[in-house]
């Protein structure tokens, strides 16, 4: 039996933000890597080692799954698109509420300015 999704709490901030790069579409790993780092400016940046190493275990945990292969004009019959699982869901959401509640922390502690 999975322990819930809290249990695995915090997430490294690699394994967040591959989740995230699933939240709206299948991709495959290198989609997942420019996904990240164009979204997050360049702060954060996944290497092939840790791409492929947390989708293992991902996958093995069953917060991942591949999705049927979907090859495009151009694209590498090889290449492998991921998409998060309902379980996967909601290991993200689970984790968004705790970053949610930690910036309400700052903000209450007047570090980050209050909403307007």
């Amino acid at each position: 039996m999975k322990p819930p999704a809290d249990a695995l709490l915090p997430l490294s901030p690699a394994v967040f933000h591959i989740l995230l790069a699933l939240a709206d579409d299948d991709r495959h790993g290198y989609a997942i890597m420019r996904d990240v780092e164009e979204r997050t400016d360049g702060v954060v940046r996944i290497g092939p080692g840790m791409l492929y190493g947390s989708i293992k275990w991902l996958l093995e945990d069953g917060y991942l799954e591949e999705s049927p292969r979907r090859v495009k004009a151009g694209d590498d019959e090889r290449r492998r698109y991921y998409r998060l699982t309902a379980t996967g869901r909601d290991l993200l959401k689970a984790e968004a509420v705790r970053l949610e509640a930690a910036v309400g922390l700052a903000r209450a502690r007047r570090v980050l300015p209050r909403k307007a």
